[in-house]
């Protein structure tokens, strides 16, 4: 428990056999629930996982692989199962500081935001940290999604490493979240649309030595492409039908 919040950490994982088992031992004591998601993994993975010995821990299987998003849609709705009243997402290959996890929970807490996300920019040195070709692509990514959600004090849009509060996970359609790459992006457009309260906590970037990143120019572009365009055309539709209606859901928890 973080300050009478019940908080659940999901820790979508495909193939992360050699870094799973060290991703959930970091997982900050105070956090209730650990909710793996196997996504289809081939490696063992969930296995490596099951075999923790950790108080809280209880593993989501999928039969077919979904994608990172679709991993994280499958730990949203078990973490709303159980109960959870904050709900934090750390990946499965350890690239995510575990002393981070509760300065993105503050703002959840103590009331100030619905979701919190990391900012990898915010933190000193991350020209250096980052490598080049990733920090170009966030630097772009990042301004096209503040264009299309109309956040315009958020940054590094990539960043996976997010909280965010039960009534605002559930007033989220979590079957319409973009199930691959460029998730980050849909659910910032998402929360926009019910006029959540989102803010950035600087976070550090994490690269291990030898680090290679999976992902591939033409694996990003044009999912990212889609769900920026998409995005942008329910915000314009928003705009002229006059529909800025706030949610239901989100406004009860700044009232409670």
């Amino acid at each position: 428990m973080f300050d009478r919040l019940t908080v659940a950490v999901v820790i979508p994982a495909f193939n992360e056999a050699d870094k799973i088992a060290h991703t959930i031992r970091s997982v900050p004591g105070y956090v209730d629930r650990i909710i793996v998601v196997d996504d289809c993994s081939t490696d063992g993975t969930a296995a490596v996982a099951a075999a923790v010995a950790r108080r809280g821990l209880e593993i989501v299987h999928h039969l077919e692989n979904r994608g990172v998003g679709g991993a994280i849609a499958s730990g949203y709705r078990h973490a709303l199962e159980v109960g959870a009243a904050a709900v934090a997402v750390m990946a499965g290959d350890a690239q995510m500081d575990p002393a981070d996890l509760a300065p993105l929970l503050a703002p959840l807490a103590s009331g100030r935001a619905d979701y919190a996300k990391g900012n990898r920019f915010l933190w000193p040195g991350v020209a250096r940290t980052m490598p080049t070709v990733r920090l170009l692509g966030n630097l772009a990514l990042s301004w096209l999604t503040r264009l299309v959600t109309g956040y315009w004090h958020l940054f590094d849009s990539q960043c996976g490493y997010t909280a965010i509060t039960r009534p605002a996970l559930a007033a989220l359609d979590l079957g319409c979240l973009f199930p691959r790459y460029g998730y980050p992006n849909d659910i910032l457009s998402r929360l926009a649309q019910v006029r959540a309260r989102v803010v950035d906590v600087p976070v550090r970037p994490v690269y291990g030595p030898g680090w290679r990143s999976g992902i591939r120019p033409w694996t990003v572009v044009y999912p990212i492409s889609f769900v920026l365009a998409r995005a942008l055309g329910r915000r314009l539709t928003r705009r002229f039908l006059g529909a800025h209606r706030r949610s239901d859901h989100v406004l009860s928890a700044r009232s409670d």
